[in-house]
């Protein structure tokens, strides 16, 4: 099975975090969540996986090349010029891929969302239905912040509202961005046209009765749209809602260590911990909550942090404290300095 990654987008609500890496790179436990996805893929059988970049593209490029593999499948990105939507990434890269790759069954995913849905079910979900489309779905709380989408008894998509105010919302199911489709879906999607699926490939469906199913089945979604989201996504991981892997040994019931990272005996670990791989975490060093410290960080002596994500390269200085905070690559923390919330870049392009 082959699948599509939509990687191209700016994630201006993950501001000022996506003002220096794009939000796809963005590390959910030191793991950008792309990488989280390309992992979700290849656990459940995809051989093949397209993604479009855009923004920031060279980041992209640089983690990943052009071409890569991730365990048994092979990895592809397509630099977009200019962006044209959802559905006109996608017929994109149908375009530019190998001839046959995209003449099954395939899966469009968002490359800055993270979820553990299981690909297969989701599959087989869609076949059963025998469906041109499927929509993975999922309740939320807050329609105004989301697309959502109106069902029948038998799982068939009647309409779509875009981000509804909550009291006049036909359903509070929200449309993933995650997708099953047949090839003729993209007979609805013309060539070099800005093109989205919700507001111009869904309502063509729609008027000429294709068979287009909803998926509700329990599994993990965050769009991961603002910093509390990006640090709720972290504790979520951490505490085991979501079924992604997290990288590092396992020592305890809540701590990760990475590969040639050092731990002061000194130092103070309680909560949810992950130490990156060739972090330091110095002696009399606080770590409280939920807490990421990410690859080659530096915890430097008598620090305290609680809740906080520490991006990598980053530093803390003797002495500082650091409550709910998300410090960005190569940020360094003054000694003695206090901070409490918000994001600390080291630069905003």
């Amino acid at each position: 099975m082959r699948a599509i990654v939509l990687a191209a987008g700016k994630g201006t609500r993950l501001f000022p975090l996506t003002g220096e890496i794009p939000k796809p790179m963005a590390p959910v436990v030191d793991t950008p969540i792309l990488q989280h996805i390309f992992g979700l893929l290849s656990r459940h059988g995809v051989t093949g996986a397209y993604v479009n970049i855009h923004y920031l593209a060279d980041a992209l490029l640089e983690a990943y090349g052009e071409e890569s593999q991730i365990d048994e499948m092979r990895v592809r990105l397509i630099r977009e010029e200019n962006l044209t939507g959802t559905a006109g990434g996608v017929k994109h890269l149908a375009n530019v891929a190998r001839a046959g790759e995209f003449s099954e069954t395939f899966v469009v995913v968002s490359g800055d969302a993270l979820t553990d849905v299981d690909i297969g079910d989701l599959v087989a979900f869609h076949k059963e239905k025998g469906a041109l489309a499927t929509v993975g779905l999922r309740r939320v709380y807050d329609t105004s912040e989301f697309g959502v989408v109106e069902l029948d008894e038998g799982y068939n998509i009647r309409g779509f509202q875009e981000k509804p105010d909550p009291e006049e919302a036909v359903s509070t199911l929200a449309n993933t961005g995650i997708y099953v489709f047949e090839p003729r879906v993209l007979e609805y999607i013309p060539e070099d046209t800005f093109f989205d699926f919700a507001h111009d490939v869904f309502p063509r469906l729609l008027e000429a009765g294709e068979r287009f199913v909803g998926y509700q089945e329990n599994f993990y979604w965050s769009d991961i749209g603002t910093l509390e989201a990006y640090r709720q996504a972290q504790y979520d991981v951490l505490s085991g809602k979501v079924r992604v892997e997290v990288p590092g040994e396992k020592r305890e019931e809540t701590l990760w260590v990475g590969e040639n990272a050092q731990i002061h005996p000194g130092a103070s670990l309680e909560g949810y911990i992950v130490v990156g791989r060739d972090a330091v975490v110095g002696r009399g060093v606080s770590l409280s909550g939920d807490v990421t410290v990410g690859t080659d960080c530096w915890v430097r002596p008598n620090a305290t942090i609680k809740s906080s994500i520490l991006l990598p390269g980053a530093s803390v200085g003797d002495g500082a404290y650091l409550e709910d905070c998300i410090v960005g690559h190569g940020y360094d923390v003054r000694p003695g300095e206090t901070i409490r919330g918000g994001a600390l870049m080291r630069r905003v392009r």
